[in-house]
């Protein structure tokens, strides 16, 4: 009798604890594919800022101590930096972006998207056109629930 109580207590033991891990793995698996939703969503968004012209919509994804990190430029600190930044640019031209993600990696409370840029600018003042493509890496991290940027970082692929 002690026997089959000890099997019973183990079997027991062993299917609501293999249900219990895989009921985790499931739980991790779609707060990952959550998460990565959730970050490839800020990037259009961003997008959309930028050809709206739009500086603060942008700096509102960047955490309040976050690098922008431009070619040929010194690294910036801060979101007011970062909507600085784009400000002086659309103060000057009318912007056309194309970019996207290829890929997207969360680990925990960190992540980074890996993408690439095409982007026209259009001098308001003369109507010369700019083109210049680029990849990127954002490094974000999950602060108090929500993904923000923390650092951006890019360079051209032109010569």
């Amino acid at each position: 009798m002690k026997t089959a109580r000890y099997l019973f207590v183990l079997t027991w033991m062993c299917v609501t604890g293999c249900s219990t891990s895989e009921q985790s793995e499931e739980d991790n698996t779609m707060n990952y594919q959550n998460d990565i939703e959730i970050i490839a969503a800020m990037s259009s968004a961003r997008a959309r800022a930028f050809n709206e012209g739009n500086a603060a919509e942008i700096a509102k994804y960047f955490a309040e101590d976050a690098f922008l990190m431009a070619p040929e430029k010194e690294s910036l600190r801060g979101k007011k930096a970062v909507e600085a930044y784009y400000q002086a640019i659309f103060d000057e031209y009318k912007t056309i972006l194309e970019s996207g993600y290829e890929d997207v990696v969360v680990d925990g409370n960190l992540g980074y998207g890996r993408g690439f840029a095409k982007v026209t600018l259009i001098a308001k003042s003369s109507g010369d056109t700019l083109f210049s493509t680029s990849k990127y890496l954002n490094i974000l991290e999950k602060r108090n629930g929500i993904w923000i940027t923390t650092h951006d970082i890019w360079n051209g692929n032109e010569p």
